[in-house]
This record gives C-alpha cells, sequence and structure tokens, in this order.
C-alpha cells in the first residue's frame, strides 16, 4: 500500500506563514469589491440570515418600536444588541466583520484538524494551508458570506464548538454551542455529538471501531453548565429585546415555519401547497424527522464522535427549515478533515456532478421564475430537489465510507493518527 505520510514535528515555511493571511485578503478584496448584488438572493440568505431583515430590525429597534412585532425580523436579540450598539452599519465595515468571521472559522477547523492529528500546539502539518483554502474559497461558504448573511456567523460558532470540544476546553465549547443554539435552533442535533466528544478523544478510529470508553458519569455536569450558558444567554435575549416576543419569532419560526420564502430547502414548497389542517401534523413530521438522526448516528460512530458531526452537518444541511448554501457548504468543507475515507468513497464523481448540475440549475431557474417572470415556482423547486439528491448522495456516500474503512481493506491512502 503506497502511503501519503507528513511529519507532526515539521516547522512551518516562511510561505507556509503567509498562506492564510494571503487568502483571508482575497477574500476580503473579493467582498469590498462586490462584483455582484448577492443580498437579496433567496440561495445565499433566508428569513433567518438575511441581512436585509437585521437592517430593519436594527432600524426599528432603535427608534423604540419592537422589531418583532411585524413578523419580518427573526434574527435572534443576540444579533439585535450586537449590531444596534457595537457594530456601526457601514457596509464596509460589514464585509470586513463577515471577512474576518470566516477567518475564524477557517482557523478553527485548521485546529480541529490538528487535534484530530494529535499535533502540538507549535507543529505544523503540510495539510493546514489547503484545510483553510477548502473552507474560505468553497463557493458554498464565500458568496453568502459576500450577501452578508448571518449563517457565516452560525458556521463559526459550530466549528468553534468543535474545536474547542476536541481540545477538550469544556466550558468555552459549551459556551459556543449556546450561542450557536441561539442564534440556530436547528442546530440541536449537535448537542449530543459535541457533549460526546468531550467526553472522549477527536482521534480518528474509524478503522478501528470500539465501544465508546469517556465517563458518562461526568455527562449530567456537562449538560448542566451547558443549561446555565443557554439560560443565561435567554434572559440577556429578554432584556435586549425588552420581552419573550423574539422567543415565537425566532426559535419558533424553525418549527412552524410562518415565512414561505423561497430558499434550498424541502420545506417551503411542501408547505406552500399544503392544506392547513394537515400542517401541523406535518410540521411535526419534519422536525421530528430531523432528530432522529441523532441518535442512531452517535450510536454507530460512537468510536469517532467527530466523524458523527460530520454526518449531521450533511443531515441538518438537507433537512433543515430554513437552510441556505452555506448549510450543505460546511459539510462539503468538512471533507477535508477526513482524507482516510477518501479511498473508501463509492461514487464521488456523480456527487460532485449532481452539484454541479444544481449550482447551474438554482441560479437559472430563481432568474426565470423572480426576475424574469417566465418561469414559475415549480422551476426552482426542481432545482433544489436535485441539490437536495446531491446532499443526499453526498450523506450517504460519507455514511458508508466512515463504515466500510472498519472492514481493513487495504486500499492508497493517508496514514492517521489514531490512539
Amino acid at each position: 500500500m503506497t502511503e501519503k505520510t507528513w511529519s507532526p514535528t515539521s516547522r512551518p515555511t516562511v510561505s507556509a506563514s503567509y498562506a492564510f493571511p494571503a487568502m483571508v485578503a482575497v477574500r476580503l478584496l473579493v467582498a469590498l469589491v462586490q462584483p455582484f448584488d448577492l443580498i437579496h438572493d433567496h440561495q445565499l440568505s433566508s428569513p433567518l440570515t438575511s441581512y436585509r431583515n437585521l437592517q430593519e430590525g436594527i432600524h426599528l429597534f432603535r427608534n423604540g418600536i419592537d422589531p418583532y412585532s411585524g413578523g419580518v425580523f427573526r434574527h435572534s436579540p443576540l444579533y439585535l444588541s450586537l449590531f444596534s450598539t457595537l457594530i456601526p452599519k457601514s457596509k464596509t465595515f460589514s464585509a470586513v466583520l463577515w471577512t474576518l468571521c470566516d477567518a475564524l472559522g477557517a482557523y478553527a477547523l485548521v485546529h480541529i484538524w490538528r487535534a484530530r492529528q494529535g499535533l502540538g500546539k507549535h507543529a505544523h502539518s503540510t495539510r493546514d494551508e489547503l484545510v483553510a483554502g477548502a473552507y474560505l474559497f468553497n463557493p458554498y461558504l464565500f458568496l453568502p458570506s459576500v450577501a452578508l448573511s448571518t449563517s457565516s456567523f452560525e458556521n463559526m460558532l459550530a466549528l468553534l464548538a468543535l474545536m474547542f470540544a476536541s481540545q477538550k476546553k469544556q466550558s468555552k465549547a459549551l459556551l459556543a454551542l449556546s450561542f450557536l443554539l441561539h442564534t440556530s435552533l436547528s442546530s440541536l442535533v449537535l448537542l449530543a455529538p459535541v457533549l460526546l466528544l468531550l467526553l472522549s478523544d477527536p482521534h480518528s478510529h474509524l478503522a478501528s471501531p470500539r465501544a465508546f470508553s469517556g465517563d458518562l458519569k461526568r455527562l449530567p455536569s456537562l449538560m448542566a453548565e451547558f443549561l446555565l450558558y443557554f439560560s443565561f444567554l435567554a434572559v440577556a435575549s429578554c432584556l435586549a429585546s425588552g420581552g419573550i416576543t423574539w422567543v415565537s419569532q425566532t426559535w419558533g419560526a424553525s418549527l412552524t415555519l410562518p415565512d414561505l420564502t423561497p430558499n434550498t430547502g424541502l420545506w417551503w414548497y411542501f408547505f406552500t401547497e399544503m392544506f392547513d389542517h394537515f400542517r401541523p401534523f406535518f410540521l411535526m413530521v419534519f422536525s421530528v424527522h430531523l432528530l432522529i438522526y441523532t441518535a442512531p448516528v452517535c450510536i454507530k460512530f460512537q468510536y469517532d464522535l467527530l466523524y458523527a458531526s460530520f454526518v449531521l452537518f450533511g443531515i441538518l444541511g438537507i433537512f433543515k427549515a430554513y437552510p441556505t448554501l452555506s448549510d450543505p457548504g460546511l459539510f462539503i468543507t468538512m471533507h477535508v478533515l477526513f482524507p482516510e475515507v477518501y479511498p473508501y468513497l463509492r461514487y464521488p464523481i456523480v456527487t460532485a456532478l449532481l452539484h454541479l448540475h444544481a449550482s447551474l440549475l438554482m441560479p437559472l431557474f430563481h432568474n426565470l421564475w423572480l426576475a424574469q417572470g417566465t418561469g414559475n415556482a415549480n422551476f426552482f423547486y426542481a432545482s433544489t430537489l436535485v441539490f437536495a439528491c446531491a446532499n443526499g448522495a453526498a450523506v450517504i456516500d460519507a455514511l458508508w465510507a466512515g463504515l466500510r474503512i472498519a472492514l481493513g481493506e487495504e486500499k492508497e491512502g493517508w496514514v492517521i493518527a489514531q490512539e
């Protein structure tokens, strides 16, 4: 078997040390130039992440009007307090802020990779720049960031929670997870793998499955600390917004789907055509359907909770109520953390072609329907179904590869640090 290896103790070269700042600078340049107006694109932002809705909420708040009374503003009060008091509404500053947010997400992804490889604090992997570049230049992540979608903040918080959990920094991981759930309730599916990751190690055990060996007696204390942070943020949100109206308008939106604005997900068109007396039942079915994957995935990959988190990111990108391109984009980027499974992927070319097909169809049909007026909702929804098939194929392939590697068939690939 031909092996590709790297030295965990190798020092960064001069060119490597400047690679990350150079990539961030390129991202910032494109964000400042903004050759296209992407802020109003339904593929890049949703009612829960739209920059336009965020601006409207801030304007109402500054004028003494409850921003949650109109049914348009659905961002967390944490965003409201941050952007209305500390952050000016300058477009240039916003581009800088979103770029720095993505830079922090890429930094977290690199450190997750290092933790998985067991690299020391000052060690450097030859793959670090590739990991960072995969995050910074993935168009599914890059374009929503240019459109100033707050999904970039959600991805950053998710990666920070995983990074701190991989580094066994318990309080920081639980605090980042609390912020994530306040801004995106659908991320509840990540609660179990992050808690269990704090009790295990992040190294690859896909090739050598074993029973979970963490101390489950610590789980109640971890859950109590998480609930403490979560409750504190909830109280802070109530104080910032002046009441509890925000709960139904933010968290409730992910459960009741009050806004049927088109997006890249599967919910909006289905509930547009739904008879009202069937609506509560199918809302329950769709919500439960998203949550039922958590336990089976965590149980099956109990020996590699980082990989379980990766799979759940993929499922979240498919079945989330208000997804954007950045949700499956994060799952696609996280493939770079698991090079050991590459030889076991069954249909990577088919999956890539499906994504290419969907990435061409969605903007085309979106434009035909909403800009040209020569199409209808069926056009765009058909393209999102292709996109869902592409994401589903990627998740199934990842599950197959993660299970197949345990059978021990020798293939050309990477040597991964294991403990």
